[in-house]
């Protein structure tokens, strides 16, 4: 396994310095292929300080989409910012910010969606990150819809987020080329068709 060493920086203290090779061997490897081991080598410190600040891997691994999932949230309300009162062109915004994603994103996807597929215990602790995680991104989805005043804004943010998730897992394994212009057409016809409905 090609490990990442974040290193012994006394700058970054040891949760931080675990958290950051944690989030870059499970990304890159996988979450169950990944053991204390590893991220404590990477970190520049021991198993001993890991489970000092960890209880288990599976709350490491809950933090590490913890996290995720609140620079994910943020970046959402940033984007909303960006275009007040323009919720359509928010709307539209975040549709070219997935496809920019897919484009030119890490070569595993959506890390939250690859730690669901590989987690699918409902009691283990990273399952309500990643549920939690994907309501709130729906439920985002759903307000900008209606505040754009499309038709059935429920069913428009089911209808985006599941050719998101779709184009995610299909990228990984068929590749990457064009996905992002498939995205960006599919999702703008959604759109133009909820549009075309609210104004009949």
């Amino acid at each position: 396994m090609n490990a990442v060493t974040v290193g012994k920086d006394e700058k970054i203290p040891p949760r931080e310095r675990i958290l950051l090779a944690a989030s870059e061997l499970f990304y890159r490897h996988g979450i169950r292929a990944v053991g204390v081991e590893s991220i404590a080598e990477a970190a520049g410190t021991n198993k001993m300080t890991l489970y000092r600040h960890f209880e288990s891997k599976d709350e490491l691994v809950a933090e590490y989409l913890r996290r995720l999932a609140a620079e994910a949230n943020g970046h959402f309300e940033e984007l909303k910012a960006l275009y007040p009162g323009k919720p359509c062109e928010a709307l539209r915004a975040w549709l070219g910010e997935m496809a920019g994603h897919i484009a030119n994103g890490g070569d595993r996807g959506c890390a939250l969606t690859n730690a669901a597929v590989e987690l699918p215990e409902k009691e283990h602790p990273a399952r309500c990150v990643i549920e939690e995680h994907k309501n709130a991104q729906r439920d985002q989805l759903i307000d900008l819809c209606r505040e754009a005043k499309l038709s059935e804004p429920d069913l428009l943010a089911d209808e985006l987020f599941l050719i998101l998730e779709g184009a995610r897992v299909t990228s990984q394994s068929t590749g990457k080329q064009g996905m992002d212009a498939r995205l960006m057409r599919m999702g703008m016809a959604l759109i133009r068709s909820h549009e075309d409905s609210a104004k009949a």
